[in-house]
């Protein structure tokens, strides 16, 4: 018998979730990655409104 809707083992929740856990850690690396191409190419490098065109600078000096 349910009490107010609870039942009386607890619904699984992490093992149905986890194909979307994995595939949203997969997809947040990918897209950090390719920004990161991005903002580190030929074309944007130098571009003045690059937020990490400093850093970038700063980093191929040495």
């Amino acid at each position: 018998m349910a009490f107010f809707g609870l039942r009386k083992w607890p619904t699984p929740v992490l093992r149905p979730m986890a194909p979307f856990i994995a595939a949203s850690g997969i997809t947040f690396y990918l897209v950090s990655t390719m920004q990161e191409m991005g903002v580190r190419s030929e074309a944007y490098a130098t571009d003045p409104k690059n937020p990490y065109a400093a850093q970038i600078a700063k980093e191929t000096r040495h």
